[in-house]
């Protein structure tokens, strides 16, 4: 099927696993950039966020993990749009100078782009946010009190919001991966933050992305990886959450409205992450899904581990890209 005259499709890079490409601070986004040139293009946020930066296009759909694997459940349906009005939540454990640089990010934000950031709320009560790797170097974690950010999304849904961005802070991540920022293991925080972000999702059916805020929002003044380096240079990684909300689609149950899954005609997937919901569908649905071999995680979930001949594995993205458009 084709949208605005362009394929659809969905370029998926899990959370946390370290990916070697997206594994990192919008590392993916330029890989994602020339597949939204020639299709309509499903993103995980994973693929485009880089801090004060954003890899999102207009030709892409920016999607949260949970809603991703409704939509290939064919519970749901995407429906595009460029008019959100986003509603921000703050932890209430962040203290009041983080927060003012904060509230200047998203002023600035709504600002310079147009965005429709609405309104903000303060959670009644601390968050309470653990993270660590796992001894398999997966970014895992908890949420002590998940229900306080509940209580506040309901609130900027009774004021007209549509889509929710979530601010809770975290510890300094740098004790948890030093390599980070040399471009190495995975991003300790990705883990626990799609945890926030997949009950949001879950529970009020809308478009939903979680950004961290750090005690010390200092400029790291070392030179670190290019794969990392769009998280260095900011003192909040806000703006590619609220960049991307605004091209993040409504969640329809109504099947007759928007895309569905059947209309995909392609999932892209690092080479060895396929044991995932997105891909099992694909494969019922006769979608094409194509495993990139230049992209490897810290999994080792192949084609050849789950015996499924139908998946396609190709060398780069570049290839799929050209095979795809040919197709």
């Amino acid at each position: 099927m084709t949208y605005m005259n362009k394929k659809i499709g969905a370029f998926i890079v899990p959370t946390g696993v370290g990916a070697s490409i997206g594994g990192y601070a919008g590392d993916a986004g330029a890989y994602a950039r020339k597949f939204a040139k020639h299709t309509q293009l499903i993103v995980n946020p994973n693929v485009v966020n880089a801090g004060g930066f954003s890899a999102i296009t207009d030709s892409m759909l920016y999607t949260e993990g949970y809603t991703l694997d409704s939509f290939f459940r064919g519970e749901i349906n995407l429906i595009p749009t460029t008019d959100n009005k986003i509603g921000v939540i703050y932890d209430k454990a962040i203290p009041n100078d983080v927060l003012k640089v904060h509230l200047n990010t998203q002023n600035a934000v709504k600002t310079v782009y147009g965005i429709d950031v609405t309104d903000y709320e303060i959670t009644e009560d601390e968050v309470g946010v653990e993270f660590y790797l796992t001894d398999e170097k997966i970014s895992v974690g908890r949420v002590n009190n998940i229900e306080t950010i509940s209580k506040s999304c309901e609130k900027l849904l009774a004021k007209g919001c549509n889509a929710i961005a979530i601010v809770c802070l975290f510890d300094d991540a740098e004790d948890s991966n030093p390599d980070y920022a040399n471009g190495e293991g995975a991003d300790p925080v990705g883990g626990v933050e799609a945890i926030i972000s997949h009950y949001i999702s879950k529970n009020y059916k809308i478009p939903c992305a979680h950004s961290p805020a750090f005690i010390d929002y200092s400029i790291y003044s070392d030179v670190v990886s290019p794969k990392s380096a769009s998280e260095y240079i900011t003192p909040t990684f806000l703006p590619c959450i609220l960049l991307g909300l605004a091209n993040a689609p409504q969640i329809t149950a109504d099947k007759n409205s928007g895309i569905n899954v059947k209309n995909l005609d392609f999932l892209l997937m690092p080479y060895d992450s396929l044991g995932s919901t997105p891909v099992f569908e694909s494969i019922k649905a006769d979608i094409p899904v194509y495993a990139i071999k230049e992209n490897k995680t810290v999994l080792d979930v192949t084609k050849d581990k789950l015996d499924l001949d139908s998946i396609i594995e190709i060398d780069t993205y570049e290839q799929a890209l050209k095979q795809i458009l040919e197709g």
